[in-house]
């Protein structure tokens, strides 16, 4: 924590380093490919209207995914038929960017006893998959089972908006996005023809994100396993699966198993300035411990070194006061950034983590 000395100078740093816009946890998943979205409208509202049945484009693009994927054309045409254009996914899409919040703003509601609660639930249900995700992939399960905390609350908050609906609302009628999102139309045609279910029934959130780890269809064919293994892979229902497939996002994107998360630093008060003038957005570039070292910034307790792998600086805002803490952060803090590019997200992650950890373990 920052001394009572330094939080001048730190008021002036924090407002200097202020933190990136973080989107709202329903939209989360399709932020990790996201560029901050310009202003865009439908096409037209006529074309909306009359249904993608009747529309040359999407017509032409269901041809094109039918010839990929060897699926029938007239399936493909009947899907994008039935989808529903959706005005308020372009609006909510479309929303003007806020000044993002504080930690101290952000953190609270994932962190709350309530949701601690919740977490314990739902690792004592999954206990087995949780220590079998852990020997296969080497991500402990007060991660996992933060991820889903953070994302869904544990299922409870999986989304209202039929797949389908968002995914071509975006696809044909947001242009600034509609290249990433007919890419993932595309891959929820096939996920729908490889898992075998009707891609008009699934609901996800307004981004098209499904399930309670709320994978894109893209990361859901990538990385989601049948970790219960009954043939199918299913992010809705089977703890097993979503316990599996988490860890396994994580593991491909270079988990390191048994390495720490984050640390709590301490800064030499003449360090103070020349380290936030580091951050951008509240974290720094990577660099390795002995550099950070060398311009006043340690660990506050002794911890591991990782060899010569490069760690950050990472600001958490505690008051609306000016107080913050600083933090080393660890390969793997990037690794959950990989999941959400937020650094607040990662952090959340972190925190709710050791709190499940902790309340598991009485």
């Amino acid at each position: 924590m920052i001394t009572f000395e330094q939080r001048k100078s730190l008021q002036v740093g924090v407002t200097v380093f202020a933190s990136l816009a973080f989107c709202a946890v329903a939209l989360c998943v399709a932020a990790h490919a996201a560029e901050p979205p310009a202003p865009a409208k439908p096409k037209t509202k006529a074309s909306a209207s009359a249904g993608y049945g009747q529309r040359e484009d999407v017509r032409a693009y269901a041809a094109e995914v039918a010839a990929e994927a060897g699926l029938p054309r007239r399936d493909v045409e009947r899907w994008f038929a039935a989808a529903k254009f959706q005005p308020k996914i372009v609006a909510l899409m479309d929303r003007p960017l806020l000044e993002p919040p504080k930690w101290f703003e952000y953190a609270p509601p994932f962190l709350a006893q309530d949701r601690v609660d919740a977490g314990v639930r739902f690792w004592r249900a999954n206990e087995e998959a949780l220590a079998r995700a852990r020997a296969v992939y080497g991500v402990p399960p007060e991660i996992v089972v933060a991820i889903v905390g953070v994302e869904t609350y544990y299922g409870r908050n999986v989304g209202g908006y039929r797949v389908i609906d968002a995914l071509a609302t975006l696809a044909f009628d947001y242009p600034r996005r509609s290249s990433f999102f007919k890419g993932e139309l595309k891959e929820y045609v096939l996920l729908a023809h490889d898992q075998g279910f009707s891609p008009l029934v699934p609901k996800g959130s307004f981004a098209g994100a499904m399930g309670m780890p709320q994978f894109m269809p893209g990361s859901y064919r990538r990385y989601a396993v049948d970790f219960d293994g009954d043939g199918h892979v299913d992010l809705w229902k089977s703890g097993a699966d979503v316990v599996g497939s988490i860890a396994n996002y994580l593991a491909r994107h270079d988990w390191q198993a048994d390495a720490p998360v984050l640390a709590a630093a301490n800064v030499a008060p003449e360090a103070l300035d020349g380290a936030l003038r580091k951050l951008d957005g509240g974290i720094s570039e990577r660099r390795p411990l002995p550099a950070w070292r060398a311009d006043g910034v340690a660990l506050r307790d002794p911890g591991p070194e990782l060899g010569s792998d490069p760690v950050g600086l990472l600001l958490l805002e505690e008051t609306g006061e000016g107080d913050a803490s600083l933090w080393i952060a660890y390969p793997n803090f990037y690794v959950i950034t990989r999941y959400n590019k937020s650094r607040l997200y990662a952090a959340a992650v972190w925190a709710l983590s050791e709190r499940l950890r902790e309340a598991h373990s009485r």
